[in-house]
């Protein structure tokens, strides 16, 4: 049941929603994690880039590939101070046993009313039996801007970790103001004891280690 069989899509039908796009604001959709517990995309972010994968599922070996390969990355991840989510349409047992036999430590939101699908425009209609969404990657700036869109219904259209990193390397030299540390105007306001352009920025140890 993994589809791999499926005939291609044509190009111009497989893109998502038309105003998701570099530069939009990704829609902050609110769906149960794998506890159960309701949580929003904005909440699960913070302050902090995230790369948001939207899983056709638990049957699919594409995404157990992808994710597979997303678990031995998400160490860097998290000490890059980069979030991690998956969306699926499995119900609720379905997303815990899949996030379980992956050993993902990332929160997996369970969508089996596909709003996400219906909403985004995702419908993968060559799989009726399953109904899930197209496969997409998208990565996030703060505040669920987005960076970049991977259509995912072939498997070499899912971003590789060096894709990732080299995302994450260009968006962070974009948004974060301490990127270059050698900069003499930073070394003279830290100097100064002004600490707004360096990290956690406007926030506290303690409140940076509780987000």
């Amino acid at each position: 049941m993994g589809g791999d069989l499926r005939p291609p899509i044509p190009e111009e039908e497989v893109h998502m929603r038309s105003d998701i796009v570099p530069g939009a604001t990704f829609p902050d959709f609110e769906l149960s994690d794998q506890t159960g517990t309701r949580r929003k995309l904005s909440e699960l972010q913070g302050d902090d880039p995230m790369i948001l994968v939207l899983s056709r599922g638990h049957f699919c070996p594409k995404d157990r590939r992808q994710l597979r390969n997303l678990v031995e990355f998400h160490p860097e991840l998290k000490v890059g101070y980069t979030k991690l989510v998956t969306i699926s349409t499995d119900n609720l047992m379905e997303t815990n046993e899949f996030r379980d036999g992956l050993g993902a430590p990332w929160p997996f939101l369970s969508d089996p009313g596909r709003k996400v699908q219906k909403e985004l425009d995702i419908k993968e209609y060559t799989d009726p039996h399953n109904d899930p969404m197209i496969p997409y990657t998208i990565v996030l700036e703060p505040g669920l801007k987005v960076y970049r869109v991977y259509n995912g219904y072939w498997y070499w259209g899912r971003p590789s970790i060096d894709d990732l990193r080299r995302d994450l390397r260009e968006m962070f030299e974009k948004i974060r103001p301490d990127w270059d540390i050698s900069d003499p105007d930073l070394q003279a306001a830290w100097e100064r004891g002004d600490r707004e352009r360096f990290f956690p920025y406007r926030k506290s140890r303690r409140q940076m280690i509780a987000s």
